[in-house]
């Protein structure tokens, strides 16, 4: 692993982490402010809690998980993914500045708004990032094209080697026996 990679991941990491742990001890500070995103979306999704107040803690939780796991640079890409995913509904509900009155909490919002998108781009990046292995995508399409030429290369060796079998074959059944 690189050393940008072992630095970075767990400087990104550890934001989810912090504020995961503080989700999931007091979920009531952000319950309030959560209702408006989290309602219609566990009406939507049936395995969402019902109550607020244990969507906040399960999200939370993910952002611990997600974030330590991330910061360890264990599966790092799925990692990376859970908490951008868990990162969506927490920014839209904790930092709705279109809906400030006030102009000071308003550019206040903005920027925890913008500081939450700028974090989202580096955990999509992150999540992209395979660490200059390649891909599983690029290594399945690998071995199928190996076993497809591998598959040639054995039809060509039968063919060659049916051919002279054959003549073998049709001159011993013309020899008398």
């Amino acid at each position: 692993m690189s050393l940008l990679r072992a630095v970075g991941r767990p400087m990104l990491a550890s934001m989810f982490v912090a504020g995961g742990l503080e989700s999931v001890r007091n979920p009531e500070a952000v319950v309030p402010v959560a209702e408006p995103v989290v309602r219609p979306v566990a009406e939507r999704v049936a395995v969402l809690p019902d109550r607020t107040e244990q969507t906040v803690r399960l999200n939370g939780a993910v952002q611990v998980v997600a974030g330590l796991l991330l910061a360890a640079g264990r599966v790092p890409r799925t990692a990376a993914l859970a908490l951008a995913v868990t990162l969506v509904p927490t920014t839209l509900a904790g930092h709705r500045f279109w809906e400030e009155d006030d102009t000071s909490q308003r550019v206040q919002q903005r920027i925890h708004f913008l500081k939450n998108l700028a974090m989202l781009g580096g955990l999509l990046i992150t999540a992209d990032d395979t660490g200059a292995a390649p891909s599983l995508l690029w290594r399945g399409r690998h071995t199928a094209r190996e076993l497809r030429r591998d598959a040639r290369l054995v039809r060509h060796a039968a063919r060659a080697g049916a051919r002279p079998a054959a003549v073998a074959a049709r001159v011993r059944a013309e020899l008398p026996g």
